[in-house]
C-alpha cells in the first residue's frame, strides 16, 4: 500500500483584505520609507501594489527572476515592480507567495487588482489595487488606490482604457 503524505506547505491561507485595505489607505499618498519610489523609474504602481499584497500577509517568494521579493531597489524580482510580470507571477504561481486568478467584475473584493491597458497592443502599463465595491458591479462602483498617479477611492470609471483584466487574490502559500 503507498502511504501519502499531505504536504502541509502546499495550505492555501485566507489573504487578510482588512490589513491589505488599511496599507492601502495609510500610504495611498505618501511612501513608505522601506520601499523605493520607482515613479521616476517608470512608475511606482505595481510596487504600491505588491506592497499592499505584502501587508495583507502574503509571504515573499525568493526565486531568482521568477519570484515575488523586494529587499531593496536593486535586490527585488520583476514580478514586485513590473506590471506583467506581477501579473504572470500571480496567474501561475503555486509555491509560496500570493496566488490569484484571472476573474471578472463581479469576483473581485477589497484588495484584489485590476490592470490597465491604456494603449491598443497587448502590454498592460498600470497596476490597481480595489478598496471598495458597490453593486452592481461596474466600473463606476469600482474604487482604486494606486501610486504614480496617487489614488484612493477613485472611480475605476474614471480610467481611460482599451483593455483591464481583473486578478482575484485566492490566498496564499508559504
Amino acid at each position: 500500500m503507498k502511504r501519502i503524505f499531505l504536504n502541509m506547505d502546499n495550505k492555501l491561507y485566507p489573504y487578510n483584505r482588512e490589513a491589505a485595505y488599511n496599507y492601502a489607505k495609510k500610504w495611498a499618498f505618501k511612501r513608505n520609507p522601506k520601499y523605493y519610489n520607482f515613479e521616476n523609474l517608470g512608475g511606482d504602481c505595481t510596487n504600491f501594489v505588491s506592497q499592499v499584497l505584502h501587508a495583507g500577509g502574503c509571504p515573499m517568494n525568493n526565486r531568482k527572476w521568477t519570484g515575488w521579493y523586494y529587499y531593496s531597489s536593486y535586490n527585488r524580482a520583476p514580478a514586485w515592480t513590473g506590471v506583467e510580470f506581477l501579473y504572470n507571477f500571480l496567474i501561475n504561481n503555486r509555491e509560496r507567495g500570493p496566488i490569484g486568478k484571472i476573474s471578472d467584475i463581479n469576483e473581485i473584493d477589497i484588495g484584489d487588482i485590476i490592470q490597465l491597458n491604456f494603449e491598443e497592443d497587448d502590454t498592460f502599463n498600470h497596476s490597481l489595487v480595489v478598496v471598495r465595491k458597490e453593486e452592481p458591479y461596474a466600473p463606476e462602483n469600482i474604487y482604486i488606490a494606486t501610486h504614480t498617479y496617487d489614488r484612493f477611492n477613485y472611480p475605476l470609471s474614471n480610467y481611460l482604457y482599451e483593455k483591464i483584466r481583473y486578478i482575484h487574490i485566492l490566498g496564499y502559500k508559504y
